[in-house]
């Protein structure tokens, strides 16, 4: 299932995480890795979106990842019973390709928000995901400016409920053609236009590493705009390992030093037979 379909609509496998303590959860015992607690270790739910959700909840909690991304109130119960976080929310707006750049949706959007924000934050969380939407033949500046007073109206209701809109940067070449926050120029300039400390962006760095590179330098530059973070192998959008050009022990190391406390999500697409070893080796390589 590609992303786009799932928001719209609703070293080798062997390397380890060599201890696990037991934890008991609701009557049952789960199984949880010896991580160095460094990284805030979090999952997109798409990416395995054909493991039952269930199923999937308690590999989780084997590989000791404490989060989940892009899940929205009806995943909220089950993950509350397996202890899963949800560090990135979604459930308004409508998807990648139509968003804030276009003021004829604002009416719209705006009520979804507002809708929005007070369950994210009674659901004890913090983040929920927008997006600029497609250029549709519309300059940057335009868009820019457009998705500023449109946001601007959502933002005294996500600061009175402490939820933090993130915008999130993705590529127009290869994954999402004629995307507006394509650049981090465009959406730091944006979170300079809003102007709250609710408003950031979603770096994800495969995404990032094919529009512009220079990802570390640009993490260190400009962390202060960055409020969550995405993985990703490129080319491919594959495991993050050696099979790929960017070095993840290094990035997340720059993350670290910014001291950012937030959650840094694996969003690549296994191409492994077995899914969650792919996905155990990724939460080890970004284990720093």
């Amino acid at each position: 299932m590609k992303r786009r379909t799932f928001i719209g609509s609703s070293v080798a496998a062997s390397v380890g995480l060599v201890s696990t303590a037991g934890i008991a959860m609701e009557g049952k015992s789960i199984t949880t890795s010896d991580l160095k607690g460094n990284i805030n270790h979090s999952v997109c739910r798409w990416c395995y979106s054909k493991i039952p959700m269930e199923e999937f909840l308690e590999n989780l909690n084997e590989l000791g990842i404490t989060a989940m991304d892009l899940t929205g109130p009806d995943d909220w119960p089950l993950m509350k019973k397996y202890g899963i976080h949800a560090s990135m929310c979604w459930g308004a707006g409508f998807g990648i390709e139509k968003g804030w750049n276009d003021p004829r949706l604002h009416e719209e959007l705006i009520k979804d928000y507002l809708q929005m924000i007070p369950k994210v934050a009674e659901a004890g969380y913090t983040n929920l995901i927008c997006f600029s939407g497609n250029r549709n033949g519309m300059n940057d500046e335009d868009g820019l400016q457009n998705c500023a007073k449109g946001l601007k109206q959502i933002m005294p209701l996500a600061e009175k409920h402490g939820v933090v809109i993130q915008m999130e940067l993705l590529n127009s070449k290869v994954d999402h053609k004629d995307y507006m926050c394509d650049h981090a120029k465009w959406g730091i300039t944006l979170c300079k236009q809003i102007g709250s400390e609710n408003f950031k962006l979603l770096y994800d760095i495969y995404h990032m590493q094919i529009m512009e590179g220079d990802v570390i330098r640009t993490i260190q530059e400009h962390h202060p705009y960055f409020g969550h973070y995405h993985t990703g192998g490129n080319p491919g959008r594959h495991e993050i390992d050696e099979t790929q050009e960017l070095y993840y022990p290094a990035i997340m190391k720059a993350i670290l030093e910014t001291g950012f406390k937030g959650y840094v999500a694996q969003e690549f697409i296994p191409s492994w037979e077995d899914k969650i070893a792919a996905l155990k080796q990724g939460v080890t390589i970004c284990d720093v």
